[in-house]
């Protein structure tokens, strides 16, 4: 008898009259405005507008949900278009099966677009949305739950899924959650690449790559330990052969960009600091070392001081010529008076 286990839930859709709730597409929108608001928010702390992020990501996300579920389609065409199968349930996206290599790649490309239209190079956009995106993975994996897929072996350790259903061939009883491990280690891929950006600085696209490449990592072995249908190549799953490959083409991206291109961009949306936006959170020193505001010039305050100075030369002068106006009265006064007593003797 198990005494502790995670349960599954008896349903994955609730009915409000006729129209279905599904906890796999609100795991996915929900995961989309976390990683909306978490991008715009280091958007704007890299010099961007307010807005941008979410203006891309009209692009991305449709581009993404397609490319997930085309690579999950084609990956796994068995489940839809063999013998006995319907292909009109390649289209049935609410019941699972999003690949995130497909949606990462042709996300990537509704980026471009976006991108491209607002004159913002691509890489320092994937820089401010990587944590985001693994966070999004993160909620999006508990949509795997509600739908009772993608688990691992069995197992009897206290933090076993219980699994209920047996349709699609599944077997009732107690299995590695491996939806919860994953979940796990994308909020650590986020926190990771949150510390690392701080700490080194991270441009030219170099977060999103360590995001990729942290990724990659947990999702071989992860992907390991699953058991339901996949394809093999030479005796390992055609998932952890896409992580290897992935992971050596980030981590190379990486040390071939330090190199190229180290630092990171001074301007990563042209115009934003000029128009008064909320571009920014560090506009560095002034003249004198003293910070400046966010879209400030940098010699703000020494044009300040410059004006200021020049009001006080102002003043000084009309004092000036003041007093050159008394003296010059004083003057005619005394002459008119030694004129007067000279009439008089």
């Amino acid at each position: 008898m198990e005494l502790a286990y995670i349960p599954s839930p008896s349903r994955g859709v609730l009915y409000l009259g006729p129209v279905p709730l599904r906890g796999y597409a609100f795991c996915i929108i929900i995961g989309v405005f976390v990683a909306v608001w978490l991008g715009n928010k280091r958007w704007v702390a890299r010099g961007g507008r307010a807005g941008t992020v979410a203006d891309i990501a009209v692009w991305a996300v449709p581009f993404g949900l397609v490319g997930g579920r085309l690579y999950h389609v084609i990956t796994d065409y068995e489940l839809y278009f063999s013998e006995g199968r319907d292909w009109v349930d390649a289209f049935k996206v609410w019941e699972g099966g999003l690949g995130i290599w497909g949606a990462v790649a042709l996300g990537a490309v509704g980026a471009w677009i976006g991108c491209r239209r607002r004159g913002i190079a691509l890489p320092a956009y994937a820089d401010a949305i990587a944590p985001g995106i693994a966070l999004a993975q993160a909620i999006g994996r508990w949509g795997n739950w509600f739908n009772q897929e993608l688990y691992g072996k069995a197992t009897d350790l206290p933090w076993a899924l219980h699994i209920t259903s047996s349709t699609d061939g599944r077997m009732p009883g107690y299995y590695h959650p491996t939806f919860l491990y994953e979940s796990l280690w994308c909020v650590g891929v986020a926190l990771l690449v949150i510390w690392a950006d701080r700490r080194f600085r991270l441009g030219h696209g170099r977060a999103f790559a360590l995001y990729v490449a942290a990724y990659c990592a947990g999702r071989g072995w992860i992907e390991y330990m699953r058991i339901d249908d996949a394809h093999h190549v030479l005796g390992l799953r055609l998932n952890v052969w896409t992580a290897i490959v992935v992971f050596v083409l980030a981590v190379t991206y990486i040390a071939v960009s330090a190199k190229k291109r180290p630092g990171r961009e001074e301007i990563v949306e042209p115009g934003a600091a000029e128009d008064g936006s909320d571009a920014g959170t560090d506009g560095g020193t002034g003249t004198d070392g003293e910070p400046v505001k966010s879209g400030e010039p940098a010699d703000a305050k020494a044009e300040a001081e410059a004006e200021s100075g020049t009001e006080a030369a102002s003043k000084d002068e009309e004092k000036s010529e003041g007093k050159s106006e008394a003296a010059d009265e004083a003057a005619d006064k005394t002459a008119d008076e030694t004129e007067s007593a000279g009439k008089k003797s």
